[in-house]
C-alpha cells in the first residue's frame, strides 16, 4: 500500500479528510494524490433559459476550488509526505472511479450535511461497491488517524469480509492490538479463528472476541458499542453484502455504519 487518493473538494468534511490521507501516507511512507472535481459546463443539462445561472454557478465553483487548491498546496508544502494534484473536468464520482485504478487507498468522507449533493454524501459507499479499492470512510470531525492504535475488524465470514481483511493487512501490521469481532456466533463457527490464522501468517496477532447481542440491539449499536469501548482507532469491513437495492429497502449495516460511525472506516467490497 503506496499510493493514497484523497477527494479535495471544499465542503464540511475536508479537513478531516486530508488530515487522515497525511496519517496514512506518513506511516506507509507512500504517496499522496489530491483529486479536485470540478463538472465541466458541457457536462451540466440546462436549456436557454437557465444557462446564464448555470453558467455562472459552474463559474463560482471554478473559483472556489481555484481558492481551495491556493491554500491547500501552501500547506502540503510544509507536510512532510509526497504529493501532487491532478484536476478532472467531470463528476466527482466518475473522476474517483477513474483515478482509482492504479492506487491502492481511497480517502473519502463518510458522511456530510444535508446540504452537500446527494453524490457527494453517499460517494464513500458508491466508490467502496464499484472500484474494487479499499476505502477509508472518514467523519467530518478532525481527529489525528492513530494507525498504531487498537482497531476492530468486524467479521461475518463473508466474501467482503475476506477481501477486507485482505486489503488492510498493510494497515494492520502497524496495529498494537487486533481485534476480531464476531456477533451472534453460531456453535461451533471457525470464521474468526480462519482469520486470525490468515492474519498470523503475516506477523499479525488478533484475539478474536465474540458478542451475542440483545434482542433490540442492532448490529450497527453492537460494533460501534465495542469500538468505543477498546477506543478503536478505525473500523475494518466488508461493504455491502447484499444488493444496492436489498440494502436500500431493508436497510444494511453498511449503510447505517456510513451513516452513524464517528471512527473512521475501511470499507472493501
Amino acid at each position: 500500500m503506496k499510493n493514497v487518493l484523497l477527494l479535495v473538494h471544499e465542503d464540511e468534511g475536508q479537513e478531516a479528510r486530508l488530515q487522515a490521507a497525511l496519517d496514512v501516507t506518513r506511516a506507509i511512507d507512500g504517496h499522496l494524490v489530491c483529486l479536485c472535481a470540478m463538472v465541466a459546463p458541457s457536462a451540466v443539462a440546462y436549456d436557454v433559459y437557465s444557462g446564464a445561472m448555470v453558467a455562472n454557478l459552474v463559474e463560482q465553483e471554478r473559483q472556489n476550488a481555484a481558492a481551495n487548491r491556493e491554500r491547500l498546496e501552501a500547506r502540503l508544502a510544509h507536510e512532510d509526505v509526497s504529493w501532487n494534484w491532478e484536476d478532472a473536468l467531470c463528476f466527482p464520482s466518475d473522476a474517483v472511479d477513474e483515478a482509482a485504478g492504479l492506487v491502492d487507498l481511497v480517502v473519502l468522507s463518510s458522511h456530510l450535511p444535508q446540504s452537500q449533493p446527494p453524490e457527494i454524501r453517499r460517494l464513500a459507499g458508491a466508490v467502496a461497491r464499484r472500484s474494487g479499492r479499499p476505502v477509508l470512510a472518514v467523519p467530518d470531525k478532525v481527529r489525528p488517524l492513530d494507525l498504531s492504535g487498537t482497531v476492530l475488524i468486524a467479521w461475518d465470514g463473508s466474501r467482503e469480509a475476506d477481501d477486507a481483511l485482505r486489503q488492510a493487512v498493510p494497515l494492520l501490521s502497524l496495529a498494537s492490538e487486533i481485534v476480531l469481532l464476531e456477533i451472534d456466533r453460531p456453535e461451533g463457527a471457525l470464521a474468526a479463528t480462519s482469520a486470525a490464522s490468515y492474519l498470523s501468517r503475516h506477523g499479525i496477532a488478533a484475539r478474536i472476541q465474540a458478542v451475542q447481542r440483545q434482542p433490540d440491539e442492532s448490529i450497527c449499536s453492537t460494533i460501534l458499542e465495542t469500538a468505543r469501548a477498546m477506543n478503536a482507532a478505525y473500523i475494518v469491513m466488508g461493504a455491502y453484502g447484499h444488493s444496492p437495492a436489498l440494502e436500500t429497502l431493508f436497510g444494511g449495516v453498511t449503510r447505517s455504519m456510513l451513516a452513524n460511525s464517528e471512527i473512521p472506516l475501511l470499507l472493501a467490497h
